[in-house]
């Protein structure tokens, strides 16, 4: 699909089967990013429980690496398709240069203050003795790699506002499948334990890389990607960071709430904080595939919004919430009634882990059936440029309202509430979401009905 194709498919499909075409790639591309995640827990699963621990106490940090490109990913996608949307085809590509290099270069400076206080870092992220000298390892090539994933998914937003969602597929799912094959060979075949698994990531994050920076010098891209195309401009921070922030406080907080379990869970010993990491992962995988769906909806929503298609664009956020309302209540079902053969998967016959994990997975899980919702509209408000729905959404699951509740319940039950602080927090949420949904349907309606309809 060339470049006119793509903006003539935003501009004319028909709802369902363009919400297909872009939802479907990027929702397989971010779980693409959630199997890089599951598929070293498996396989460093088998190498013991304090190194599934380590990995776990490592994850955070490459969440909070990679909010800055989703902040400048993230926000300036959304900016592109109401830009788009508008026919403003040249600002559009100094927002998508600006973005790209800024985030590339505040990624950087941000890894090299990582490595240099490293030790530190993972000792505050709830490490034991046992567990720290492994998540070293881990950690030092994971972060330091973090580079070339800071750029991939900096491409991911930016190729998928410009309709371009099979290159960010196929290129995230080469990667995922490179990962899978080096994992075993790099962990047990070269026995190089857990920091194969590192370098196995690493590499595949390297060719994912590789792959976009084909897709920029092949000039496949509506934007040229050019140095000489960046504009320091108070006017296109603005809106990156408008839209921006409120993601990367939304990847800042997931990162803080992971930290925050791993040290809630510390007290209990390796096998609680490598099951509370299990349980993020796997739920971490449902949540990859739905906001993968959101982020196709997204440049959706702002197309049609830029061009005052309101019709159109009300028909899409039905229809959106509709099918990953859907799919959350499967995989919530799923997972309630096979909690114990998933999480044996991530753990060498580790009883503590699979009791502990089996549990918190049917708690966690019961009020995932609600994110769909929570996700489109979230999407929606950025996509908008409203940023303030999306920094409710954003801030409130996994910082405002699950950091109390994890520094408090603890104290009072244990292990167990550890175990109920997030679908807790979750509940609260899912309150706001529903004020808001309200506010912004009501938006759309009114612009629908003062419009001419749509042909």
């Amino acid at each position: 699909m060339n470049k006119e194709e793509r903006i003539t498919m935003l501009r004319e499909a028909p709802i369902p089967q363009l919400l297909l075409k872009m939802g479907l790639p990027t929702m397989i591309g971010m779980l693409v990013t959630g199997l890089y995640n599951l598929v070293d827990a498996y396989f460093v699963g088998g190498l013991g429980t304090s190194q599934m621990g380590a990995i776990s106490i490592a994850f955070p940090l490459g969440q909070a690496i990679v909010g800055i490109a989703v902040m400048f990913g993230g926000g300036a996608a959304a900016y592109i398709s109401r830009l788009l949307g508008e026919r403003k085809n040249k600002e559009a590509s100094h927002v998508a240069s600006t973005a790209l290099y800024s985030s590339v270069f505040i990624g950087y400076i941000v890894i090299i203050l990582l490595l240099c206080f490293l030790d530190k870092v993972i000792w505050g992220l709830g490490a034991t003795e046992t567990i720290f000298p492994y998540a070293k390892q881990y950690a030092i090539i994971y972060i330091a790699s973090s580079i070339f994933n800071i750029f991939n998914v900096t491409m991911n937003n930016i190729s998928s506002s410009e309709g371009a969602v099979k290159v960010s597929m196929s290129a995230m799912l080469l990667g995922a499948g490179l990962n899978v094959i080096l994992d075993p060979i790099f962990i047990y075949g070269l026995h190089m334990g857990i920091t194969g698994a590192a370098l196995a990531t690493a590499v595949a994050q390297i060719v994912t890389a590789i792959m976009y920076l084909f897709y920029i010098v092949k000039k496949k891209s509506i934007f040229s990607f050019s140095p000489k195309e960046i504009r320091f401009e108070s006017k296109i921070f603005k809106e990156i960071f408008k839209i921006g922030i409120a993601i990367l406080v939304f990847q800042l907080s997931t990162s803080v709430a992971i930290s925050l379990t791993n040290m809630a869970s510390q007290p209990y010993g390796d096998s609680a904080i490598a099951a509370m990491g299990i349980v993020t992962r796997v739920i971490s995988m449902g949540i990859y595939a739905v906001f993968g769906f959101a982020k196709g909806f997204q440049p959706v929503a702002g197309y049609n919004y830029g061009a005052g298609q309101y019709v159109r664009l009300q028909s899409a956020t039905k229809i959106a919430v509709r099918w990953t309302t859907v799919f959350c209540f499967l995989m919530a079902l799923l997972m309630i009634l096979f909690p114990h053969p998933v999480i044996s998967l991530f753990t060498t016959n580790d009883e503590a882990v699979i009791k502990i994990g089996s549990l918190a997975l049917r708690v966690n899980i019961i009020t995932f059936v609600f994110y769909g919702m929570e996700a489109i509209y979230s999407m929606l408000s950025f996509a908008l440029g409203k940023a303030l729905g999306g920094w409710v959404l954003s801030a409130g699951r996994q910082a405002v309202f699950f950091i109390p509740v994890i520094l408090l319940l603890p104290q009072f039950m244990g292990l167990n509430g550890v175990i109920a602080a997030q679908p807790i927090a979750d509940i609260i949420t899912i309150v706001i979401m529903g004020i808001l949904a309200v506010k912004l349907n009501g938006e759309i309606e009114r612009c629908a009905n003062a419009q001419v309809v749509f042909v």
